[in-house]
């Protein structure tokens, strides 16, 4: 019997200023025992329970199922100790697989060494039972296996996510520098947006705004489009279960009324790489999406206004971006009378250069930057 199963016992990887919308997320999902770590939330939950969030949450990153942990303070133990699990419990020669390590505070010092040992121990497992090896894929792998060593203690464990989930499946098309998925989905819900009022990104790019909007509001599962989980690969992984919570779910779906998310870009490019998105989605076709430059837009009032402007750190590094900003000040004090927005900054800096005070400022990162999420109510 593997760690998991012996207490039910989980380990939700999120961002830190995300955690407080991931422990709200999984009490509501049905999980208990819920702590925050550093750089993600332990939990407690039965399979259902489990199945559940792997498909619905909006802003965790993956859960980890631990098999085995033991204190370790060589590669040498750690490859002894990895082969002597049954691989056979979690993949078969036919998949394929990886390793992905994390490694603080013990004398083994390198992740890729410690991920390599991982590896070398379940390929010679195989190898000595079968004469046959799973391979080694990088990019999507069957089975994605977790290696997690800290004050020379090892977790071992399975990526119930099989990749990240923030991977939603709708990302056909890009542009430069998109948000992530959790993050845009961190942004709906601090909004507090409920479909009462509509909602508009004016600078869209590739619509990750607008489609984590339309997921929100139409409850679809953050994992509907994708194809599988890594939870399928667990040793008492229940295929009738999973498929009654999908369904389940997947009847909660709603429709909405063609407008009530809306957006726009000055790029054409930036707009058909949105609708081909979008279009994804169910609903996808009730969002309506046009080339202008804001600027051009006469009015937008009563209305919840959400964007991700350059920050011109990824992009643009030397480019002035004080005009932007201004002019984005400028629209939304003269032409958006009782709306309210919600912009992201990628840079805080330029905070000032809108000319607006905000209401509050919540820190978010997108990637490596350390952004934040500011609330600008206009009369």
């Amino acid at each position: 019997m593997y760690e998991y199963q012996r207490n039910n016992r989980f380990f939700a990887q999120i961002q830190n200023d995300m955690s407080q919308l991931g422990m709200y997320e999984l009490s509501g999902q049905g999980a208990e025992d819920i702590s925050p770590a550093y750089g993600g939330i332990y939990f407690s939950a039965n399979k259902a329970v489990l199945y559940r969030i792997n498909y619905t949450s909006r802003y965790i990153t993956r859960i980890l199922a631990p098999l085995v942990s033991f204190k370790c303070h060589s590669t040498r133990y750690l490859y002894n100790k990895a082969k002597e699990i049954n691989w056979t419990d979690i993949l078969t020669a036919n998949n394929t697989f990886a390793v992905f390590s994390t490694v603080s505070n013990s004398r083994i010092k390198h992740s890729l060494y410690a991920t390599l040992r991982l590896k070398d121990a379940i390929v010679d497992w195989f190898n000595e039972h079968f004469k046959r090896r799973p391979n080694i894929e990088k990019v999507e792998p069957d089975v994605w296996i977790n290696l997690h060593i800290e004050n020379n203690r090892a977790v071992i464990s399975l990526d119930t996510s099989l990749g990240s989930l923030h991977r939603r499946g709708y990302r056909a098309r890009t542009v430069k520098a998109p948000m992530q998925e959790t993050l845009a989905a961190a942004v709906i819900t601090l909004t507090a947006w409920d479909g009462s009022r509509p909602i508009y990104d004016p600078m869209c790019g590739s619509g990750t705004l607008l489609s984590e909007a339309l997921m929100f509001y139409c409850r679809i599962p953050s994992g509907f489009l994708r194809r599988r989980f890594g939870f399928e690969s667990l040793p008492d992984f229940e295929y009738d279960l999973w498929n009654s919570i999908k369904r389940d779910v997947d009847q909660e779906i709603r429709g909405m009324t063609k407008g009530l998310i809306s957006g726009s870009d000055v790029s054409s490019e930036a707009v058909e790489a949105a609708r081909a998105n979008i279009n994804k989605l169910p609903n996808g076709d009730k969002i309506r999406l046009r080339v202008v430059d804001y600027r051009k837009i006469q009015q937008m009032e009563d209305t919840v206004i959400v964007c991700n402007p350059p920050s011109g750190i990824r992009l643009e590094r030397d480019k002035d971006l004080s005009g932007l900003y201004g002019a984005l000040g400028d629209f939304l004090k003269q032409r958006c009378k009782g709306s309210t927005a919600y912009i992201y900054f990628g840079d805080r800096e330029l905070i000032p250069k809108i000319g607006l005070k905000p209401s509050w400022k919540r820190p978010l990162k997108n990637g490596g930057l350390d952004g934040r999420l500011a609330k600008f109510k206009i009369y």
